[in-house]
């Protein structure tokens, strides 16, 4: 084999190889030719002709994109700091490519433009109770409006939410008579249930015969058993009725002597 072919050989190789493009996995290709588009390649090797063909390669995998902190005001003229996290993925490549010039920054525009809309149409407290449903909505917005560029929105969450100092310490404030409202109620629910439990206690002594006086000795009884204690009992006025009678029958028998 001469060298002249060898060298043939060896340029054909050259140029063979300078053909061939990698497409890996998690891409699709974009093929123009002479400028037009002429097809998305799949992955693997596929041969592109220099100067006449060209090749854009797309990610397919799902990105996240952190939407940097937007100042917005709420629908109760409440300004607040927002900031989130968006996940989507390219659905269509050639979309991505051929209608819009960069996705990857026009999504996070359209995030952040979306965001501080809908935080103006919703007030502090919704913002604040119900972050997963207004999650929702940006995301529902974000996936309408990049539908025509090939773009899939898979979630939007909000991570902060920072309010002003004097809203913070009000809301503290507030949070802290929520908390002494609901005790006062506690105890006063409290009180109610202790004043039944003694009507009923008591309904139940005065229906059974000598059961208060039982209850009466046995609370003599427990004060009884700290040495410490002076004790004043107070005899029931059954038993000093029953005293009185005794007294009056002994001086009747005695004028009876």
């Amino acid at each position: 084999m001469t060298t002249g072919i060898i060298w043939l050989i060896i340029v054909l190789a050259i140029l063979l190889l300078s053909f061939i493009r990698q497409v890996n996995q998690y891409q699709r290709g974009i093929k123009f030719t002479l400028g037009r588009y002429t097809g998305t390649m799949n992955p693997g090797w596929r041969l592109i002709v220099p100067i006449f063909q060209s090749l854009k390669k797309v990610d397919m995998r799902v990105k996240a994109v952190d939407v940097p902190y937007q100042e917005s005001i709420t629908k109760d003229n409440i300004p607040v700091k927002i900031n989130a996290v968006i996940y989507y993925r390219v659905d269509s490549a050639e979309k991505a490519v051929l209608e819009v010039e960069n996705f990857f920054y026009a999504v996070s525009q359209l995030a952040q433009t979306t965001m501080r809309n809908v935080v103006g149409e919703v007030d502090l407290d919704e913002l604040l109770s119900q972050r997963q449903t207004i999650s929702e909505k940006i995301k529902s917005l974000v996936d309408q409006a990049t539908d025509p560029w090939g773009i899939k929105v898979n979630s939007v969450d909000l991570k902060d939410v920072i309010l002003p100092e004097n809203m913070k310490r009000t809301i503290a404030k507030q949070a802290e008579a929520e908390r002494e409202r609901r005790a006062v109620i506690i105890k006063a629910e409290g009180e109610v249930a202790a004043a039944n439990n003694m009507a009923k206690a008591a309904e139940i002594l005065a229906g059974s015969n000598g059961a208060l006086h039982l209850r009466t000795l046995q609370s003599v009884n427990d004060i009884s058993s700290d040495q410490s204690n002076t004790v004043v009992f107070a005899l029931p006025l059954e038993v000093l009725r029953a005293f009185e009678g005794i007294t009056k029958v002994a001086q009747t028998f005695g004028d009876k002597k």
